[in-house]
């Protein structure tokens, strides 16, 4: 869709409010509001506003920005907005932008163009990188005491007797396909109250809007439904977590470029050299896919989890998962990033993953053997005889091996990466100092 297709639909739709959408480094959706009369002029000039008070942004001296309107994302929104003054109900829209400073140049902070520069890469190389995220979230009924209360019993798969989510999924999905989403699958996940919508995979910057969009949709749906949607990691104790298993291939042209008939996994050498410059720098990049204190909960033995670095075919113990291939299905051939989890910013998540293989495509990063036991069963000696390395224990480490890793810094820049390793530093300090629940009551009483 190009400018002037929006500027008509604005009209057709009688459209009166447009949401100008970005994210701040941390993954959180930002959003101005303009008056739909003043698109036109928000598509030639930007829309200028305050970056300083943006978590990631730029310091308070040198503060203006300006967001640049990306044609391609803008949507009608399905819902109407109240107006009490006028007992109406009223049109909106939404976009998303990018960021520029004032001299007229991508902001060098800005996710959505710290994604773009890594795909240009990976263009120059003949490659497009293909994504296909499984998002997993909470709905709980609001309480005033931030303790989770699942709205419904329903575990994996079940039917609607036990998921009382049904209806809601299915409002979902409805306004995602409104929105030129292809839903694959909608279901009730392991834990009570936990969900999944899975979406079509697409090239990776059309794939992060969708991942920010589906958030958006899930959590105004959830609302409207008088629920509470979250995309936590680790919201309940001993209850499965919420990930975002990532399905990858690079393709080149309409040629899926992972894809070897006379391989045992039908894996090309591109795609077993991407898949060791994942393993290679995953402990560097863990603290981008899962950046939050919270992650490293759900980060556990036990749980569906990936802890451990390998690579296998129908192992979801392994940190790489490669479905099994269908004759047919060439185009399918990929591999599974199952560690990342849906609290991550989608634009770094993917800059990070895609790096992190091209550089295991340039030197030749040689995977290992694939692992298809259940690694959960192997004791120390073995993991030590397989040399299977594990993930950061917590955020504070992941922070550290990220600090270590070249490949990491180049794919984020330096502005960005100085930036993210500054507020999750502070987030970890911020943790350490806290005294929670369970200290007090292991303590308390018997020290």
């Amino acid at each position: 869709m190009g400018k002037e297709e929006v500027l008509k639909k604005i009209k057709e739709m009688k459209v009166e409010t447009v949401y100008l959408q970005f994210t701040d480094i941390l993954g959180s959706l930002k959003s101005v509001a303009i008056p739909a009369e003043r698109m036109s002029e928000s598509f030639e000039k930007g829309t200028w506003f305050d970056g300083s008070s943006i978590e990631g942004f730029t310091r308070i001296h040198e503060s203006d920005m300006y967001l640049k309107p990306d044609p391609e994302t803008f949507i009608v929104l399905p819902w109407k907005e109240g107006s009490v003054i006028e007992n109406k109900k009223r049109t909106a829209a939404r976009i998303m932008t990018d960021v520029y400073n004032p001299k007229g140049e991508p902001f060098e902070g800005d996710p959505r163009n710290i994604l773009k520069e890594v795909l240009k890469e990976a263009k120059s190389m003949g490659l497009t990188y293909n994504v296909g995220p499984e998002l997993e979230f909470f709905l709980f009924k609001p309480n005033n005491e931030l303790k989770p209360s699942p709205h419904d019993i329903g575990g994996y798969f079940d039917d609607p007797s036990k998921d009382l989510a049904l209806s809601i999924r299915n409002d979902i999905t409805s306004v995602l396909k409104s929105f030129g989403f292809e839903i694959e699958m909608a279901h009730h996940e392991v834990a009570p109250g936990q969900h999944e919508i899975d979406f079509e995979y697409g090239d990776a910057l059309t794939t992060a809007d969708r991942a920010i969009t589906l958030k958006y949709v899930v959590k105004s749906i959830a609302q409207m439904y008088g629920l509470e949607a979250t995309f936590m990691p680790k919201p309940i104790f001993g209850q499965n977590g919420s990930g975002m298993h990532v399905h990858q291939s690079l393709f080149s042209g309409d040629s899926n470029v992972f894809f070897n008939s006379n391989n045992e996994y039908k894996l090309s050498e591109t795609a077993l050299y991407f898949i060791g410059g994942q393993l290679k720098h995953v402990k560097g990049f863990s603290a981008i896919t899962s950046p939050t204190v919270n992650s490293y909960k759900r980060l556990v033995p036990g749980y569906e989890a990936p802890v451990y670095i390998c690579w296998g075919q129908i192992n979801r113990s392994a940190l790489i998962r490669i479905p099994r291939y269908s004759p047919g299905r060439e185009k399918a051939t990929r591999a599974e990033l199952r560690c990342p989890d849906p609290s991550c910013n989608p634009y770094l998540a993917f800059a990070v993953m895609l790096k992190s293989g091209l550089d295991g495509i340039k030197n030749k990063i040689n995977p290992g053997k694939p692992v298809n036991e259940d690694v959960y069963e192997f004791d120390d000696t073995k993991l030590k005889d397989l040399n299977i390395d594990t993930l950061p224990v917590s955020l504070g480490r992941a922070l550290d091996e990220m600090e270590k890793d070249g490949i990491v810094k180049s794919a984020l820049g330096d502005y960005a990466y100085n930036k993210f390793l500054e507020a999750k530093r502070k987030e970890f300090a911020d943790y350490k100092l806290q005294v929670t629940p369970w200290e007090l009551e292991k303590y308390i009483r018997s020290i």
